[in-house]
């Protein structure tokens, strides 16, 4: 994996960031009836802009996960998978294949149309991971498809104070860039590792929407108690302030530049039109995907 020295960046924010409300996700399922929570994009928070979609991913049960999410399209957005543990392999109808492991990142954009699947290359044993849907503006939609495919040990991990560190998925973390290369949204995605005690400052740029998700422990977030399972949405500011307290943590912290254009949703289209849905659907029928 890998790393680099203390981060220098930690602490001094002007204007730290709190969190404006919380939620809990909600069971749902996907794909060919793997069972999942849902954060953002259930009823309580049907978006985030430019955020569209979180799912947690996480059974030992194999009965959850092995079905996988067989063949599907998408269209007008990016779909971002981190792997905590388990393994899935990816394939696509324009012959890139993958595969996703423990620590490891796929940052697909979709663009203009592809289909692709995502399934379990085990058969038992814990997966667990995160789905994240980022939009595209309306300029970019029909971009051609692209994959950004890391392995672990090519995501940069920070030591950032004691008890602390950070693996930077996207964005930037002191002076180390993240393993995605940017984007119209500018996003930041850290995956944050605090041991009891630990307190870090988390830079983020001011103008970007974000939000904080526990996924192991409990955290305070901006001033805020957070337990597993919790999503925090981030008020304005130039950072947000985490620490454990009374045992580890781990979470992440997500950002990006809002697009504040229309949206118009149906299943695995994304577009600012119902026009454009309609046409989606009728491209990806006729087999022009």
């Amino acid at each position: 994996m890998a790393t680099t020295e203390t981060s220098n960046a930690t602490g001094g924010l002007t204007r730290p960031r709190n969190v404006t409300r919380t939620l809990r996700g909600r069971a749902a399922s996907e794909g060919a009836g793997v069972k999942l929570t849902r954060v953002i994009g259930q009823p309580g928070l049907p978006d985030l802009d430019p955020f569209l979609m979180l799912d947690e991913f996480r059974s030992d049960d194999a009965a959850d996960y092995l079905a996988g999410f067989p063949d599907h399209p998408h269209r007008g957005f990016e779909t971002v998978t981190y792997m905590l543990a388990g393994r899935m392999r990816h394939g696509d109808n324009k012959g890139n294949v993958g595969l996703l492991g423990p620590g490891s990142v796929q940052w697909m954009t979709a663009g203009s149309g592809i289909v692709h699947s995502e399934m379990p290359e085990q058969e038992n044993g814990l997966m667990w991971g995160f789905q994240l849907w980022v939009n595209l503006p309306a300029a970019e939609k029909m971009t051609a498809p692209r994959y950004q495919d890391i392995p672990a040990d090519s995501v940069p991990e920070v030591a950032a104070g004691p008890g602390a560190k950070v693996r930077v998925i996207a964005g930037r973390f002191g002076g180390t860039a993240g393993a995605v290369e940017g984007g119209t949204t500018e996003p930041v995605y850290l995956d944050v590792h605090l041991e009891a005690g630990a307190t870090v400052d988390l830079p983020l740029p001011q103008g970007h929407a974000g939000f904080a998700y526990v996924y192991h422990g409990a955290a305070e977030v901006g001033g805020e108690g957070l337990e597993r399972g919790t999503l925090g949405v981030l008020g304005a500011g130039d950072g947000v302030r985490v620490a454990a307290k009374a045992g580890p943590a781990r979470l992440l912290i997500v950002a990006g530049k809002p697009l504040r254009e229309p949206v118009a949703k149906y299943g695995p289209f994304v577009m600012t039109t119902e026009a454009q849905i309609a046409e989606a659907i009728e491209d990806f029928r006729a087999g022009r995907f």
